[in-house]
């Protein structure tokens, strides 16, 4: 399906579980939290400033998760953008605990789950989650149980979609016969393909694949990185080279970079309207 893709204009835009449409270059709210996805950001006016640019930009997918801070990623959501505009779209997630700073421990127990979602709605000030994902598959707690408490959230109109987090194809398709999927985040850019499976999978089934670190965890921007010679000859940045290579890899992908600063984010935003040749877009995932 990619090949075929690759051959036609490009679609700027995808419908999350056919009812949520969203533009395909969002916005991941880690990066304004603290050192270590740990506390308050550093400069909180600025944080602030990013998301309302966001929006203003066109922006109306955004990813969060309550373990971002914790919880500090989705107040300042709330605190910036509320009350929201009727096409802003919030995903998040829950499913990993932080004992501290760069520490990340899951937690799949369904009375987890529940008290975590209904911390993300009082946090978000929504009466309903649009997608709720499940940050990581508990391998200590049956999965039946874990999307078991995600169906009954749903049910009881508290959520309105279900997605996953760092799964593999069969973790996807187990998933499916319990409850409907409608993304998957996994880690996944141009120098780091290794979900291409997954990916595939969900442009079978019309899933949104959410590539998370889709800068490399900004390895790939860096001076001197694997994509600075074709940018500098496209006279873009390779920021914006690997976000447009994302656009193009697939028309369910729907890249979420993050930052903390405005000027990035307005040069991140410049990729979805970059139109560059598909040829050369080819070679450089091959050659990553």
């Amino acid at each position: 399906m990619a090949a075929q893709y690759r051959n036609e204009k490009m679609i700027d835009t995808f419908s999350i579980g056919g009812d949520l449409p969203v533009r395909r270059l969002g916005f991941g709210s880690m990066r304004l939290t603290g050192k270590g996805i740990w506390g308050e950001p550093r400069d909180h006016a600025e944080a602030i400033r990013v998301l309302r640019r966001a929006v203003e930009l066109g922006i109306n997918f955004i990813d969060t998760a309550d373990s971002y801070g914790p919880e500090v990623a989705e107040r300042l959501i709330a605190e910036a953008l509320h009350p929201y505009p009727v096409d802003l779209v919030i995903a998040t997630k829950a499913g990993l605990v932080r004992p501290g700073p760069d520490q990340w421990r899951p937690n799949g127990r369904p009375e987890h789950l529940r008290t975590a979602c209904e911390g993300s709605l009082h946090r978000l000030r929504l009466d309903r989650i649009d997608l709720f994902q499940l940050h990581r598959i508990d391998s200590a707690v049956p999965v039946e149980d874990q999307l078991g408490a995600l169906k009954d959230l749903q049910a009881a109109g508290k959520i309105r979609h279900i997605g996953l987090s760092e799964v593999s194809v069969a973790q996807i398709e187990r998933a499916r016969k319990i409850v409907p999927i409608v993304t998957v985040q996994n880690k996944y850019s141009v120098a780091e393909q290794g979900a291409g499976a997954a990916l595939e999978s969900c442009e079978r089934e019309g899933i949104g694949f959410i590539p998370w670190f889709p800068l490399g965890a900004g390895t790939l921007s860096a001076p001197g990185g694997a994509l600075d010679q074709m940018a500098a000859e496209l006279k873009i940045t390779a920021s914006q080279l690997a976000l447009a290579w994302l656009l193009w890899r697939s028309p369910v992908m729907l890249p979420i970079p993050g930052t903390s600063s405005v000027a990035h984010l307005e040069e991140n935003f410049a990729a979805a309207s970059l139109k560059l040749d598909g040829r050369k877009l080819e070679e450089l995932g091959k050659a990553a």
